[in-house]
């Protein structure tokens, strides 16, 4: 068994590396890493907290006002960088005429360039295995997660910092030293940033490659275990993850009766057959697709961008920006110092959420077939207005206040959940690099044969059909991925395991 972290040459007379379009070979290897455990989760554990005790981060906070480097616009109130780079954050005027709240304003983040999120692949004693490091972004409430091999901003690996260079950076620009596995723009949040992307990449190589201080060779099988642990897979791992070609695999040693864990062998092989089957969907995709375009043609979200100062119901005071009735976010200063990133101290702005979300999936059994209840969801910062959602995606608190007809729908029916449909529960960090101490209750929800009423903005569907969506862009956001994620990891006994 190859030791994690430790560079091993590749076997003799391995296999050639396995063209992009041969999905069902591609899919069949990562699936076999997948169903291998490696050496468990404890000893990976252990590495970070190893490492956390000889990194050294600080993430402050400190007024708005004494950020250094940043500057508040005297005519909009924006808060911009001296340099006129890296983001902004602004102001947006929403109108959404049908939707429960028709008008309201907000500040938001604008980050108009795509950054790199990329994975290394490499195959060991024929399993694929996958360079994560070790990373202390300055929102993270815990310090160290475990990041993609390369996380980086445009303004990061182009230099705009004047900071060290990005390791690995180079397997992910030049096309003669990797053969792709997963390349596919994809957004992020949408009600906190307008229109932000990222390059979500795996790659794959075959040559050795110095594995540095704070990086580490897993098995997916490994990964999976951990999206279990709460805040140790970050959202730009689990993004990355979610776009590997992960269905249509064939079955592998591993698939077998549960040996513990909360998914029972019939949900298990429920969530097999939505991942192999083409057949047994309860919407066809073209007639998904269809329904998705009409939501995206018929719904009505108008974005206007307006100062930071002309956000009506915030107030700047006491060193930050905070909504008038203390709900949704504050915007917040956090001056940082590190050991081992690309600089070692900046100072910047970042979203702080309040109080922690929810993010569920309700899935249910149709003929034997798992599905998942996605919903078509309009938020201000998307590029192409509609993305598939999580059944349920909110802060339950910031909707007291509200109408009635703006509480979620299914929101109930996830907070009452019983213990025993309960499939995947992790309380996970959102982006640590522009959102502080920000986090969401990841939750996979069973419910009976009978289902619940789909609402028309929801839709069932595999899978299989999710994973088809993921090879492209702007279908699925940035929460749903992360749970696509989560519930690949729920196919293998070895979730959660050491």
């Amino acid at each position: 068994m190859p030791v994690p972290g430790r560079l091993l040459p590749p076997p003799p007379g391995g296999p050639a590396v396995t063209a992009p379009s041969d999905r069902g070979v591609l899919a069949d290897r990562i699936a076999r890493s997948a169903a291998d455990p490696g050496d468990g989760t404890a000893g990976v554990l252990g590495w970070l907290a190893d490492l956390a005790q000889r990194s050294f981060t600080t993430a402050e906070r400190v007024p708005l006002e004494e950020l250094a480097g940043w500057k508040t616009d005297p005519r909009t109130g924006d808060l911009v960088h001296d340099t006129g780079r890296f983001y902004t954050i602004h102001g947006l005027d929403v109108t959404a005429p049908d939707g429960p709240v028709p008008h309201w304003r907000q500040p938001i983040i604008d980050q108009p360039e795509v950054g790199v999120l990329g994975i290394l692949a490499r195959e060991f004693d024929g399993v694929l295995r996958f360079l994560l490091q070790a990373k202390a972004e300055p929102g993270n409430v815990n310090g160290l997660q475990l990041s993609p091999t390369v996380q980086a901003t445009r303004s990061n690996y182009t230099g705009a910092h004047r900071g060290r260079a990005v390791p690995y950076l180079e397997y992910f620009q030049r096309r003669d030293r990797r053969t792709v596995i997963a390349d596919v723009r994809q957004s992020e949040q949408g009600a906190w940033f307008r229109r932000k992307r990222n390059r979500n990449m795996v790659v794959e190589v075959r040559e050795d490659v110095e594995v540095r201080e704070g990086f580490r060779w897993l098995t997916l099988g490994q990964l999976h275990g951990l999206l279990a642990v709460d805040d140790v897979v970050n959202m730009d791992t689990r993004t990355v993850l979610a776009c590997l070609p992960l269905t249509g695999a064939a079955m592998h040693e591993g698939d077998g009766p549960a040996t513990g864990g909360t998914a029972d062998d019939g949900f298990r092989e429920a969530l097999r057959r939505s991942a192999r089957c083409a057949d047994g969907a309860a919407h066809p995709t073209p007639e998904l697709l269809s329904w998705l375009t009409d939501r995206r043609s018929t719904v009505e979200l108008r974005t206007r961008r307006i100062g930071l100062a002309e956000t009506d119901g915030w107030r700047r005071r006491d060193g930050r920006i905070s909504h008038e009735r203390g709900r949704f976010f504050d915007v917040v200063g956090v001056a940082v110092r590190a050991r081992g990133r690309e600089v070692d101290g900046w100072d910047q702005p970042m979203i702080a959420a309040v109080g922690t979300g929810i993010v569920a999936f309700l899935v249910r059994r149709v003929d034997g077939v798992l599905h998942a209840l996605v919903h078509a969801r309009a938020e201000p910062g998307f590029v192409d207005v509609v993305e598939l959602a999580p059944t349920v995606q909110c802060q339950p608190d910031n909707h007291i206040d509200l109408p009635a007809a703006a509480r979620p729908p299914y929101l109930d029916e996830v907070l009452r959940a019983a213990p025993e449909r309960v499939r995947f529960a992790a309380t996970l960090s959102e982006e640590g690099g522009r959102f502080f101490h920000t986090r969401n209750r990841y939750l996979v929800v069973e419910v009976g044969p009978a289902g619940v009423p789909e609402h028309p903005d929801y839709r069932w569907v595999t899978l299989r059909q999710l994973d088809g969506l993921l090879r492209h862009s702007h279908y699925l956001n940035v929460e749903a991925r992360s749970l696509v994620a989560c519930l690949h990891s729920l196919r293998h006994p070895n979730r959660g395991e050491s």
